[in-house]
This record gives structure tokens, sequence and C-alpha cells, in this order.
């Protein structure tokens, strides 16, 4: 055999199915235990992804569900009862609450609104719960009311990126991010972090469910409803 024709023998052969199978970075069986040995954890972090690693803390939830119901009644009409406020209901608001403040839709002194809902104490840990829940009411020792967080937000859009992100502007994760950031998630072949959104969505709009500085595999999946029946 010829230079020529060993020259053309060779091409061919290292373009074969046969050749790729067996010497291919020691062949399929090689990247197959890789990948194996990879989403068992048995390699570590080797893609630098955070839902392929072990988490920071061992998790004891497994998934959350979070419902952001912008629109919704406000917890003052549901489980946030103000006695004073119910006392002040139609009075002017005292001086104290406007003093050196702006507000962008209030001209001179409003007018104080108090709760619309009858409140009642329930359950043996005496939560107040309103009769507009009157089922939620019942498992009212069931759930944990967190009453001690504040911001000094008021419009709609600033209110929601502080809700999602911890900050009233643009330029931070979202919660979805963090939580998946600090839990990991079981599954690499489908998302960890979906969004449903409603047809009107919210006023702070898609930013505040952005991952920012978190690399793209933690991003967030929307489903997009673009029709109602109800």
């Amino acid at each position: 055999m010829n230079i020529w024709k060993e020259a053309q023998f060779q091409n061919a052969f290292y373009n074969s199915r046969r050749h790729f199978l067996q010497k291919c970075i020691s062949g399929m069986g090689a990247l197959t235990l890789g990948s194996f040995l990879n989403q068992h954890k048995i390699l570590g972090n080797t893609l630098g992804d955070p839902t392929n690693s072990l988490p920071h803390f061992r998790p004891r939830a497994k998934q959350v569900i979070y419902l952001h119901m912008a629109g919704a009644p406000s917890q003052l009409e549901l489980f946030d009862y103000k006695p004073l406020l119910e006392k002040l209901n139609g009075e002017d608001c005292p001086e104290s609450l406007l003093e050196g403040k702006r507000f962008a839709f209030i001209r001179g002194v409003p007018k104080m609104l108090g709760p619309q809902s009858t409140f009642k104490q329930h359950g043996a840990s005496g939560a107040w719960v309103s009769d507009y829940l009157p089922q939620f009411s019942k498992v009212a020792d069931e759930v944990c009311f967190i009453k001690s967080m504040y911001n000094n937000e008021f419009n709609h859009a600033p209110a929601q990126f502080y809700m999602q992100t911890g900050s009233p502007r643009t330029g931070r994760p979202c919660m979805g991010s963090w939580i998946t950031y600090g839990l990991g998630s079981p599954n690499s072949n489908l998302p960890g972090f979906m969004v449903l959104l409603s047809r009107g969505g919210t006023s702070a709009g898609k930013e505040s469910g952005e991952v920012v500085f978190f690399p793209p595999c933690i991003r967030e999946f929307n489903v997009i409803q673009k029709e109602s029946r109800f």
C-alpha cells in the first residue's frame, strides 16, 4: 500500500463511527459513566451548577409554593387586626403620620379608614382572623403569621420589588432564585424555579423575578396565561 492510499485509509478510519465510539474521550462508556457520577453527586459540583451540588444547609423543605396575589384584600382586612385604626375610622389622619412625609396621591388631610371586616380570635393561639376568611380561620393554629416585617415604600411597583427581592429597586435576585440557589434541585432535566404569571401581571413586571448575578441555570421559567376562563 502506497503512502497516498495509507493516508486515505487513516483519514477514513479517524472519521468512522467505530473510531468515535472506541477512542473519543476513552469511548462512550466513559462519557456515560461521567454523566452518571456527576448526576449522583459523586464527582461533586464539576459543572459549577448550584442545582447539581449539595446545598449550603441540609434542607427540610422539598419544595416551596409562594403566592403573590397582587390586588388581593389588604392584610388589614384579613389577619392583621388594628384596634386603634378601627377606633380612628372616619376621623382626620393624625398629623404625626403626615408630618415630614410626601405621598404620591394624597392631598390635604385624608380620612382614616378602619377595617371593613369583622375580626375574631381563633384557635388556641388566639389569632385574629376576619370573617372574610371563614375556612382559613379553622386552621389558624397550623399557619405562621409574620407581622414584624415592614418597609417605607407605599407605591405598588417599589413595594412589590421589596417583597420579591428585598430591595425597592431592580438589581437584586428574586426570592425564587435564592430558594433554588439555597436548596438546590433534585431534577436536572426540568426547571427548579417556575413562575406562573396571570395575564395582567404585576406593577413591578418581569424584573421582580430576575436572577441578576446568579448563573442562568437557576433562572426562572415563566408560564404565562394568555386567556382566562373566569
